[in-house]
């Protein structure tokens, strides 16, 4: 198991590229399982996640090869119908193999999911989405059993306790392609990343209107087609690379990214008086002189990501003043908290609230991560921190992360990586 040993206090200067996004690309991989013909999807990056994904494409019976952040897949010989507990339960998003699944087979038998553990994250929508597409499911032993004589369009509302649901949209959206006559989905999730999934259908030969927007409407077709296609960048891995330079007073530039992907994030360091400066596929990060504190709601898509909550929580525990974190997406989310005030924040829990009493200067801790994105903020703070810090099982950041330690040696920071006896 490795830890990363972080040498705080050191402004990053520089540049950096944003590699493809882990999010887009594991329902694209497993929107591979919907045709008998070679994809190729470029711009993959070289993930735990990913390489997972991989995994469960082979134990169904396809090909799926990777180099150089190209994935070569083709489920021709597919033979199984069954996503095993031993891999599903490692990756919540491994769980959007079932629609492509029921959508091939008509019928499907799918672990329930694992993952970071950052709340309740129920999959009571996916089986609603399906269900209205005409199929049977049930739940024993851990696995969902999904089956469907005939899968058929359907009207479809996804909301939730909490908003919509990316990996729903997935879901439904993969096996609506596939299903007799036109489907209907209401408060769909407008990320990039199911605009990007069914940018990759539509090449395949689905008929998808409305990707990014609530109501998506599909046309089901009898067979989709191999296509190549390359991934989106990835929004949160830039979103991070914003926060590391903000927090150190650095000068970065952050390429191959899609602004308005990053709307809310800019709009909210701008607010903090971070200074930016675009260009077309880039962004620069300067740090002014007097931040200000913010209060920041996390919502869905084009509000403020949950994924970029506890790393703009590390940005905001330096900063003079009080501010308040509000989660709506997932309420439990604070596993971070914990371990940031080990390095000196101030920073109190109230339910779905972080309140952050802003200090002068974080220090050099031990902390483990918890999560991925928690692992994130914890080297976010570490890199401002004096002294320095050991952030242990960094297992979670190697799941959503493509070599953060070299990206951000790069870009001057004191960072290494050991394996932990």
């Amino acid at each position: 198991m490795d830890k990363l040993i972080i040498e705080g206090g050191v402004r990053l200067k520089g540049s950096v590229r944003i590699s493809g996004s882990k999010n887009a690309a594991l329902p694209i991989l497993a929107a591979t399982i919907l045709t008998d013909e070679v994809c190729v999807i470029r711009n993959v990056p070289n993930l735990r996640d990913v390489h997972l994904m991989l995994r469960i494409l082979r134990t169904l019976g396809a090909q799926a090869e990777f180099k150089k952040g190209v994935v070569t897949a083709c489920s021709k010989r597919l033979k199984s119908y069954t996503a095993p507990y031993n891999l599903v339960s490692k990756m919540r998003a491994s769980f959007c193999v079932l629609g492509p699944l029921l959508a091939r087979f008509n019928k499907a038998k799918v672990s329930l999911p694992g993952g970071c553990i950052i709340g309740v994250r129920p999959v009571d929508l996916h089986i609603k989405g399906l269900k209205r597409l005409n199929a049977d499911i049930t739940v024993s032993g851990g696995y969902v059993h999904a089956r469907s004589d005939e899968l058929k369009g359907g009207h479809i509302y996804l909301g939730g306790e909490f908003g919509s649901s990316v990996l729903a949209t997935a879901n439904v959206l993969m096996a609506a392609v596939r299903a007799k006559g036109t489907t209907i989905i209401e408060n769909a999730a407008c990320e990039p990343e199911v605009v990007d999934l069914a940018n990759f259908l539509n090449k395949m030969g689905a008929e998808i209107e409305g990707a990014g927007t609530p109501a998506i409407e599909i046309k089901g077709v009898k067979a989709l087609k191999g296509v190549e296609h390359k991934v989106i960048p990835d929004r949160i891995e830039a979103g991070t690379f914003m926060t590391a330079g903000a927090i150190t007073g650095g000068n970065i530039v952050i390429t191959g990214i899609i602004h308005k992907h990053l709307s809310a994030l800019i709009d909210k360091l701008e607010e903090i008086g971070v200074i930016l400066e675009r260009t077309d596929s880039s962004l620069r990060i300067k740090a002014g002189r007097n931040l200000k504190p913010a209060n920041i709601t996390t919502l869905p898509y084009p509000g403020f990501p949950t994924d970029m909550q506890a790393q703009f929580m590390s940005l905001l525990s330096i900063i003079p003043g009080v501010s308040v974190i509000t989660e709506k997406i997932y309420p439990d989310r604070f596993m971070h908290v914990a371990e940031l005030n080990r390095m000196g924040a101030h920073i109190q829990k109230e339910g779905p609230h972080a309140i952050i009493a802003g200090v002068k200067y974080l220090s050099g801790a031990p902390v483990m991560a918890s999560d991925l994105r928690a692992s994130a903020a914890l080297v976010v703070a570490a890199l401002a921190a004096g002294g320095k810090t050991e952030v242990s099982r960094v297992y979670h950041i190697d799941r959503g992360y493509e070599n953060i330690e070299k990206k951000l040696e790069a870009l001057g920071a004191k960072i290494l990586r050991i394996k932990e006896n």
